[in-house]
């Protein structure tokens, strides 16, 4: 299409000064189904480290029991580093399966608390943190037992 886009600005010009085209719209809108296929295969799957918070105010904002996204905390909010709410927006469902201390002791100790729960990302984490996700739990002493694991994100639903 580069051509015939090429040849139609030409004679265009002699008569305006800009002129615009729809050349590349598809690309840009998913137009076509292999541009659907390829926003189809973003990642599913993620190796993620993970830490553990409360609605401790210590830990939290001026609103401790509220999530950046105005919902109420519970189990099954997850937090996301800044960099992950393009792959992870808000309102992204997924599992977790854990998969040990970041020193590779204790996989799976928290799975059976994971296995029943379709986490929800509603909450952002502090602008310091990388590619990391917090769980949100209902006391501190289970989320210091938490501590900084690594989980697999699985995706289960992107919002629509």
């Amino acid at each position: 299409s580069a051509l015939p886009t090429y040849y139609v600005s030409k004679i265009t010009r002699e008569h305006v000064t800009v002129g615009l085209s729809g050349d590349g719209g598809d690309e840009n809108f998913a137009g076509y189904t292999r541009y659907a296929r390829a926003l189809a295969l973003q990642p599913k799957v993620l190796i993620l480290e993970a830490t553990a918070y409360t609605s401790s105010v210590r830990e939290t904002d001026s609103t401790p029991h509220i999530t950046a996204t105005g919902a109420r905390t519970r189990l099954g909010i997850l937090a996301v580093s800044r960099d992950l709410l393009e792959i992870l927006p808000f309102g992204t469902k997924v599992r977790l399966k854990d998969l040990g201390t970041i020193y590779g002791r204790g996989k799976g100790q928290f799975d059976a608390l994971f296995k029943d729960i379709v986490f929800v990302v509603a909450d952002v984490m502090n602008a310091r943190w990388r590619k990391k996700v917090d769980i949100w739990f209902p006391d501190r002493a289970t989320a210091l037992r938490f501590g900084r694991r690594k989980v697999q994100l699985e995706v289960v639903a992107y919002p629509e």
